[in-house]
Formats: C-alpha cells, sequence, structure tokens
C-alpha cells in the first residue's frame, strides 16, 4: 500500500499543457499549470523553500512567529506552510489584494494586517517598511523577506526549471515570466543558463511597473498603479537578475484581464491576473516570430481567487474595464441596468423572505420593486428590520405589505449635482422616466464614475 502523500509533498511537479484556441501564429505556446498547487499558486513553492532553509539554519523553531510582506500569493504558500508546520504568521498585505485571497488567508490562520497600497518605499504604511517594523517590535519574530531570501530563486533553479526542461523533453525556445520579488525570473535564468543557454528569458510587465523600462533605458522611473496582482514593482528586487531577459513586454490592466477572461471563455483555464499578463506577453512574443518555437508560460494561481474583481462584470464596468452603451445622461452612472437585466430586484406578491435571501447574496441593502417593468416601491434594511422585529411570521408575508411607495424618482437627465441631497436624505437615486424603470444609482457608483472620468481625463 502507497503512503499517503503530505499535503506540503504535493508542491511542484504541475502539470504543463498546451494552449488551441488562441492564436500563437507558428509558435506552440504552453503554460504550466501552477494553479494546481495545493494552494493554489506557484507561490506555494517558494514559500516551503524559504521556511524549510530557515528551519536548517536554525533560524526558526517551535514557536517561531513569522513576518512577510506580500502583495500577491506569497502569502498563502507561506500560510500553507506555516499552518501545517505550527507556526504564528504575521502577513502585511496592500489594500488591493482580492477579497478572496484574505478569506483564504485567515483561513489558514494568519494574521492579516492590511495597509495602503498608494504608497511608496520609505514611508510608514508601505507593506514591506510595516512589515519590517513589526518584525522588530515583535519579540522572537523572523522576517522572511521574500525580496532579499535567496531561497526564493532556490526553489525555481531547483524545481521549477527542471520541470519545464523534463516536460518539454528538452524542446523549449523561450519562458515568459513576470516579476514580484524576482524569484521565479532568477531561479529559471540560473537553471537555463546552465542546463541550455539558448533559452529565451523573456519578461512580462504590468503597465505602471518600472522593470520594462529599466530594461530598455537602465534608468528607474517612477511607478504608476496598476490592478493586477502579485507582478509588477517599484523598485528593482535584489533578488531579481534581469541579465538574461532578451525581450520585455509591457502588458496593460485591460489587456491582462481581458486575456484571463478569454483563456477561460476558449481554454477553459480560470486563471489570476497576473497569468493574464504572462500569456498576454507570451502571445505577443508568438506573433512576433517567423519560425516555428515553443513558448512556456505560467497559469500562476488560479481564478477562484478573483471572482468578486476580474471575473464579475459589475466590477470590471466600476473599473472601467467594460465598455458599456453611453448614453451622456444619468444612465452612464447605473452599473446595473434595468434594461440589461442586471437589477436585483423583487416582485410586489413575492414574500419578504425571498426579498431578504436577495439582498445577502448580492450583498445590496435596498431592493426595487418592479412590477411589468414598472417600479412600484422599494425595499430597504430599514424596512426589513421593521417589518420581522414583530415576528418572524412577516418573512411569509408579501413584500407590498411593506414597501415604500412614496417614490422621488429623477428622470435621465437630471444634473448630477442634484442627487446629493437625494444621499444626504440616506436614499438612492431612482432613475426612471415614460419609458420606465432604468436602475439606481448610490454613492458608490457616483464615486467609481468620477475615478473613471478622472482616469480617461
Amino acid at each position: 500500500m502507497l503512503r499517503p502523500h503530505h499535503v506540503l509533498d504535493l508542491i511542484g511537479n504541475t502539470p504543463l499543457v498546451e494552449l488551441r484556441a488562441l492564436d500563437t501564429r507558428p509558435c506552440r505556446l504552453l503554460v504550466k499549470l501552477e494553479n494546481q498547487n495545493p494552494g493554489g499558486s506557484i507561490k506555494d513553492r517558494i514559500g516551503r523553500s524559504m521556511i524549510e532553509a530557515a528551519e536548517r539554519d536554525s533560524k526558526i523553531g517551535p514557536g517561531s512567529i513569522l513576518v512577510e510582506a506580500t502583495a500577491g500569493n506569497t502569502g498563502l504558500g507561506l500560510a500553507l506552510v506555516a499552518a501545517q508546520k505550527g507556526y504564528r504568521l504575521i502577513l502585511v498585505i496592500p489594500d488591493k489584494m482580492s477579497r478572496e485571497k484574505v478569506c483564504h488567508l485567515k483561513a489558514l490562520g494568519a494574521e492579516v494586517v492590511m495597509t495602503r497600497s498608494d504608497v511608496g518605499r520609505g514611508h510608514p504604511q508601505y507593506y514591506q517598511d510595516l512589515a519590517e517594523r513589526i518584525t522588530r517590535d515583535t519579540p522572537g519574530a523572523y522576517y522572511i523577506n521574500q525580496f532579499n531570501n535567496p531561497a526564493n530563486p532556490l526553489a525555481h533553479e531547483m524545481t521549477t526549471g527542471p520541470e519545464i526542461w523534463q516536460q518539454t523533453e528538452g524542446q523549449v525556445d523561450a519562458v515568459v515570466c513576470g516579476v514580484g520579488s524576482g524569484g521565479t525570473l532568477a531561479g529559471l535564468s540560473r537553471y537555463f543558463a546552465r542546463t541550455a543557454p539558448q533559452v529565451e528569458i523573456v519578461l512580462a510587465d504590468p503597465a505602471g511597473s518600472v522593470l520594462a523600462a529599466y530594461l530598455e533605458t537602465g534608468q528607474i522611473g517612477e511607478a504608476g498603479s496598476w490592478v493586477v496582482e502579485g507582478i509588477g514593482e517599484d523598485f528593482i528586487p535584489a533578488i531579481a537578475d534581469l541579465s538574461r531577459v532578451t525581450r520585455a513586454f509591457t502588458i496593460t490592466d485591460l489587456e491582462s484581464l481581458t486575456t484571463a477572461r478569454e483563456l477561460l471563455s476558449r481554454e477553459g483555464i480560470l486563471a489570476g491576473s497576473s497569468s493574464g499578463t504572462m500569456v498576454a506577453a507570451a502571445l505577443r512574443y508568438c506573433r512576433e516570430q517567423t519560425k516555428p518555437k515553443t513558448v512556456v508560460t505560467f497559469v500562476c494561481d488560479s481564478g477562484n481567487k478573483y471572482l468578486s474583481k476580474m471575473f464579475n462584470d459589475h466590477w470590471m464596468q466600476d473599473q472601467g474595464f467594460r465598455a458599456t452603451t453611453e448614453f451622456g445622461d444619468l444612465r452612464d452612472l447605473i452599473v446595473r441596468r434595468f434594461a440589461e437585466g442586471a437589477v436585483v430586484s423583487v416582485i410586489s406578491a413575492e414574500p419578504l423572505a425571498i426579498a431578504y435571501t436577495r439582498m445577502r447574496l448580492y450583498d445590496v441593502s435596498q431592493l426595487p420593486v418592479v412590477d411589468d417593468g414598472r417600479i412600484v416601491g422599494i425595499l430597504d434594511e430599514s424596512d426589513l428590520l421593521l417589518a420581522v422585529s414583530a415576528g418572524a411570521s412577516a418573512f411569509q408575508q408579501p413584500v407590498s405589505s411593506f414597501m415604500t411607495t412614496k417614490l422621488e424618482t429623477v428622470r435621465p437627465q437630471t444634473p448630477l449635482e442634484e442627487l446629493l441631497p437625494i444621499f444626504d436624505a440616506g436614499r438612492v437615486a431612482i432613475v426612471a422616466d415614460d419609458s420606465g424603470f432604468h436602475g439606481l444609482i448610490t454613492r458608490v457608483d457616483v464615486l467609481n464614475y468620477l475615478r473613471r472620468r478622472q482616469k480617461v481625463a
């Protein structure tokens, strides 16, 4: 009988799959499915490598407290290994990390310290500076420091590189990867420099990161901002070896996210945002070639960590990544348009329990009550609470018994500033005219609209 595997034994040896539905021109494009690691990402490799290296060097032991700054999946890899080995783990993360990742980290037992994503090195709230301060202020704490930890690239030099070489039977011409900490690129560069120096190393970098421009100019420019998680930097990590990079591609957030969505719809692979960046760069590289080549890139993590973000049409629209029909009036502020079937609503004859269920399911605090395409009322949490406070039997009563029917609607042509008194009164703006109900506008919808307009300007 085979001895059962420990979960940490499942890290690595991930499959390599060829993309067949996307246009790769003369090339074969293979993706290494790092989302098949037990923690769901390529960072499981370095999580195990860095913790076990610290154990071998007697830097940590029973009862140790581990601290790390992470903007991506390194925290999940560390949390997986720390939980299995019994270490307390404190993670400092920027506030752009997806909700799913944060929930995953906490479920694994990690302590999460959220900090700002809009500040740079030297600011007290910069995630790496804050992690270093927490380490100094916490007796017995050990700072993992993925950006300077030699066990980070070693994981890829000893496992990822050899796996690619073996799985392609030595028939690989280029490897496309990104830089977060720099460990993947450095480890692969070292392995292929020794094993097959003809293999090209190609960088995929999100627009706003300083790395691609640094390779072109030799200068570290001013960093911008990007929504892709886990790759791209505002500095050159100490362990990042860029010396063997022969080509670098700058990929916008829009291209990254739409490529990841296309990877799912056409190839059936549910991948994260950084995977979209890498596949987009790999596709650009492939389409530049005039002779057949075998190219390898990575599905760094699973897209199930981004279901509330890039796989959510409403989030894509909020961020300005999803094109919608523009009317030049208040309808442009409506995220969930009734005409598109996107409004979460109830019918006046439905029981209150249905309204309560939909509020919880869609995380909304008010529901329009719509009969035959016309808004006849609105039900909010206060109405719901008042109704059921007298007895749970109210849940079985129709929505019409408790909804607010005195509605103040605004027409699509109403000036934006006229919505402010509505919000001050604690209400949402109901947009309707003679053609019917169009949708609701909240304070957040206005803020998102103004932010999108600012980005365009």
